[in-house]
């Protein structure tokens, strides 16, 4: 991997069309928990055509346990709806249920979604791992900002509705000053919806920032090697160019620092 920190970039009004800012918008890099989201709208799309999946029971023993994200690993309930897996997964990033969802509906289905919905190449490559073998894909998912930014310029209201209450504020969005535990009304005329991914040397969000009616489809990416403070404070920075634009005070703003 390049020493050098590598981001891609891009941020739409979703009404007028206006590029608020952009930088390597088709640069595919390591995405870690964001293209979860191709996994949230298969399920979304199944449960337009037959709602009564979404109560369907999935049991946490299905597969074998896995760490890091997530809350199911920690609760009692032996079983949840595949509607509550998608809840889970896009309040907490649940990777428990992530395995659990796509060891049902399958990861060929997930990536023909992907196929289909991101021109660039952006795709799910696995399901979540606690330990990668040498035989298995280097890395959970990839994707790039103009990808994304093309999805929540028209997202699936379903996917939008798992994601509004995500608890991870602490990239783009750590510059909207709302209740990481309660935002999924507006606040001060402020509302988001996002999904993010970390790894070793990666930061992303990806969403939908609305002000007061006005909303911009943004993907902040970010492939770094050592300190993360500095690329959260960077993140947090596009997050207020991002808002300022909504709000009216639009300048084009700088390239990422390297």
């Amino acid at each position: 991997m390049s020493s050098r920190t590598e981001w891609s970039i891009l941020a739409v009004d979703t009404g007028s069309g206006e590029t608020l800012v952009e930088s390597a918008p088709d640069l595919l890099l390591p995405t870690a928990s964001v293209a979860k989201i191709f996994l949230l709208h298969h399920l979304a799309e199944l449960l337009d055509d037959d709602p009564s999946l979404g109560e369907l029971m999935l049991r946490k023993d299905s597969i074998a346990p896995v760490a890091d994200s997530g809350l199911w690993q920690y609760l009692d309930a032996p079983a949840l709806t595949m509607t509550d897996c998608a809840r889970l997964i896009g309040a907490v990033s649940d990777n428990l249920a992530t395995n659990v969802l796509l060891d049902h509906v399958g990861l060929t289905p997930v990536q023909a979604v992907a196929r289909r919905l991101a021109a660039g190449g952006s795709m799910l490559n696995d399901s979540v791992r606690d330990v990668r073998r040498p035989e298995d894909p280097s890395m959970l998912s990839i994707g790039c900002a103009a990808d994304w930014v093309a999805y929540f310029r028209t997202p699936h209201p379903t996917v939008l509705s798992w994601l509004a209450p995500s608890t991870d504020l602490s990239m783009v969005s750590a510059a909207y000053g709302l209740d990481p535990l309660a935002h999924t009304e507006p606040d001060k005329h402020l509302r988001v919806w996002s999904k993010t991914g970390t790894d070793d040397g990666v930061r992303a969000e990806v969403g939908l920032l609305d002000v007061g009616g006005r909303q911009a489809a943004y993907a902040v990416i970010c492939r770094f090697q050592g300190e993360v403070i500095p690329v959260l404070a960077q993140m947090r920075a596009y997050g207020t160019l991002i808002l300022d634009a909504l709000q009216g005070g639009y300048a084009p703003g700088p390239g990422p620092a390297r």
